[in-house]
């Protein structure tokens, strides 16, 4: 989904909503639903355009931090299930341990 609007241009109508322009007439002017305008005032509220970079930048850090520790749980997943599996099968006296004898 393409953003159509900046988060300089929607901080900026929602500085002309508190100078006193009706909501209805900011939508119809600038080509954005009641719904949209209510969403960003939730989101962004009086924030400068500073702020909205910083939550930005700060969004998109999070996201990739959390993308790295799910890649690194699982590696954690994995490499103990491969430990688990290996230990089993040469455990001895172990129902895998067939080869283990012949080990000797």
């Amino acid at each position: 989904m393409k953003k159509r609007f900046t988060e300089e241009q929607i901080i900026g109508s929602l500085c002309e909503a508190e100078a006193g322009v009706s909501v209805k007439e900011l939508c119809r002017r600038h080509g954005f639903s009641e719904a949209s305008y209510n969403l960003w005032r939730s989101k962004f509220g009086r924030m400068s355009v500073p702020d909205a970079k910083r939550l930005k930048a700060l969004e998109t850090e999070n996201a990739r931090l959390k993308k790295l520790l799910a890649e690194q749980m699982l590696e954690n997943e994995v490499i103990k299930d491969v430990l688990r599996k290996k230990w089993w099968a040469h455990r001895p006296g172990g129902s895998r341990c067939a080869t283990w004898s012949e080990r000797d």
